[in-house]
């Protein structure tokens, strides 16, 4: 039996009243938050195992969204059901082989093209958590079209190919996510030195466990508050340095 890896229990969330809407892209759903003004700049994010409707992943675009991004969280899981807080771990391999976050080149694709064409964006990040986080990490290996990516706590899989990022991208972990260890996290830095060619950067955040950095305020516990913060101004920084 796994232990639940989250640090909250994603059934006791507060509601919270979305700033953005929702729009068919092709063969899926997305939310999409627009700051204020004007701009050719846009942000992806890639959600966790709960899905694009997740009422902390619309917090985070719409966080993004008033850093002044065009930000969108397309359903990668494409009408599929999310993992749910009353699902079995037992049944969570399975579940993950059906919803594959090394398969989102499709979709990613598809996005791209929408905020090029639709929404006239000529730089586009992405930032990802958890599942989102591995999809992130995918991505930036594969797509050129994203200028920079974050991954947060993206559960590493070591191969000599997951070295070589094609743009900029910034690795967040918490030091007690019982998903990732430190071992693996000092191989991946280790790796990164000697393949990748671009920025990178890797940070742990003391104390926090997986999923910290998408918690809503009122959700914090204070002990953990600043690194949360912490966490997503540097998110935020990474962001605003290459996009």
């Amino acid at each position: 039996q796994m232990a639940d890896p989250f640090l909250y229990n994603p059934g006791e969330r507060s509601p919270y009243g979305c700033l953005g809407h929702e729009v068919q892209i092709e063969h899926f759903k997305a939310y999409v938050c627009r700051p204020s003004f004007s701009t050719d700049k846009a942000v992806i994010v890639a959600h966790d195992l709960f899905g694009w409707q997740f009422p902390d992943i619309r917090y985070i675009v719409d966080l993004i969204a008033g850093h002044g991004y065009i930000t969108i969280c397309p359903d990668f899981f494409k009408g599929t059901e999310p993992w749910k807080s009353t699902d079995h771990w037992a049944d969570f391999p399975d579940w993950m082989k059906n919803h594959d976050p090394m398969k989102v080149d499709k979709e990613a694709d598809v996005v791209l093209k929408y905020l090029k064409e639709q929404c006239g964006a000529k730089k586009i990040g992405i930032v990802g958590f958890s599942w989102g986080g591995m999809a992130v990490h995918h991505l930036m290996l594969k797509n050129p079209q994203l200028t920079a990516g974050v991954s947060l706590y993206g559960i590493i899989r070591d191969s000599e190919e997951r070295y070589r990022l094609l743009n900029p991208t910034f690795f967040i972990f918490g030091e007690k996510d019982h998903t990732i260890s430190l071992d693996q996290i000092f191989l991946l830095e280790d790796k990164l030195k000697q393949y990748c060619k671009v920025p990178y950067k890797i940070k742990v955040y003391p104390g926090q466990v997986h999923g910290f950095a998408q918690l809503k305020p009122e959700d914090m516990k204070p002990d953990d508050k600043p690194y949360i913060e912490e966490a997503r101004r540097d998110m935020i920084d990474w962001i605003k340095m290459f996009v």
